[in-house]
């Protein structure tokens, strides 16, 4: 909050705002900045999230590319590498697939293949999760596998503030940079401050303070606990809730110490269960606060299955509030 906002007088906007505001206000800053992906230019965006850019700053610097997303990273890689300072749109983390061999045998080896010389500050943008009926192949959570890779840092913003700040810290980072936005996000609204800022990436949030069990909750995620929370203080039971934010690197003194702290953990992402990065923080967990712990961790995740078109079948497929809550009971009563 800045000096001139009181707790009644702040400047509400939404998440696609933030992320618009955010890149109006770096390019302003920093003509080393350009923005390059499919439809990015003078349509602004397939969610209108790069609206305007285009024609505040032209077309030298708000680069509509062919649907080509292997280009669209090297283009990035190379521009990066000579010193300017790329921002590239992937539009839907589900094609990250298709550019993988770049991100991560370029982007990610680039600087220690060539002994830290070389440095690469390249920031790629995209929009996972589900919510929209998008179905199997735009709406999934891809994160474990960029998580896998060294050489890459991955924010996952959960609200429009922390959007502003992680992007900033993304964009002025000299090292490779993933920003995932959540598509069913975009829409809601937050306290956003009007100047840049930057949160610092790797370093987690404790959105809430509990007694009882710690809620480890990724992207969208973090409000779908809160929800649940609200229900389980109802019944005298006290979360904590934990939102890493950047989920490379991992703020794994931050989770630890809540789970010191509670004694029994959740963790809960939108991804399939199955190698999803609630096994990974688990695994930390385990390996330093084992001797904390009154229960085993748990898991909350997405079932084993491509994502269902149908709206019905897609909202029992996303966790919710109910089978947060349920684990939390599941842990409490171990």
């Amino acid at each position: 909050m800045t000096a001139t906002e009181t707790a009644t007088d702040q400047r509400i906007i939404t998440y696609n705002q933030a992320f618009n505001e955010t890149l109006f206000q770096l390019m302003a800053e920093d003509e080393d900045i350009f923005v390059a992906g499919e439809d990015v230019g003078r349509y602004g965006g397939v969610f209108q999230s790069f609206a305007g850019l285009n024609a505040e700053y032209g077309d030298r610097r708000v680069v509509d590319t062919p649907i080509a997303e292997q280009a669209i990273v090297g283009l990035g890689i190379g521009a990066a590498a000579m010193g300017l300072r790329p921002v590239v749109d992937l539009m839907f983390m589900d094609f990250v697939m298709v550019a993988m061999d770049q991100i991560a045998n370029q982007a990610a080896k680039m600087k220690y293949m060539f002994g830290g010389k070389a440095e690469l500050p390249l920031t790629i943008t995209t929009t996972g999760g589900a919510g929209l009926g998008a179905a199997a192949q735009h709406s999934q959570s891809l994160e474990a596998w960029l998580i896998h890779v060294p050489g890459l840092k991955l924010v996952f913003p959960s609200s429009p503030h922390d959007l502003k700040g992680l992007l900033t810290s993304c964009v002025r980072d000299n090292n490779p940079t993933i920003v995932t936005l959540h598509k069913a996000m975009l829409g809601t609204s937050g306290h956003v401050p009007e100047e840049l800022y930057e949160i610092p990436l790797g370093k987690a949030s404790v959105v809430q303070e509990g007694d009882d069990v710690t809620i480890v909750a990724i992207g969208r995620m973090v409000s779908v606990a809160q929800a649940a929370a609200k229900t389980l203080a109802e019944e005298g039971i006290s979360v904590e809730i934990v939102d890493p934010r950047c989920l490379l690197p991992f703020d794994t003194d931050t989770v630890v110490e809540s789970a010191k702290k509670t004694n029994r953990v959740v963790i809960v992402h939108e991804a399939v269960r199955n190698g999803g990065i609630g096994g990974e923080i688990a695994a930390q967990i385990q390996e330093f606060a084992f001797d904390y712990l009154d229960a085993p961790v748990a898991r909350v995740g997405a079932p084993f299955s491509p994502v269902p078109f149908s709206p019905a079948l897609e909202s029992e497929y996303v966790p919710n509030p109910g089978s947060i809550a349920d684990a939390v009971r599941g842990v409490l009563n171990r």
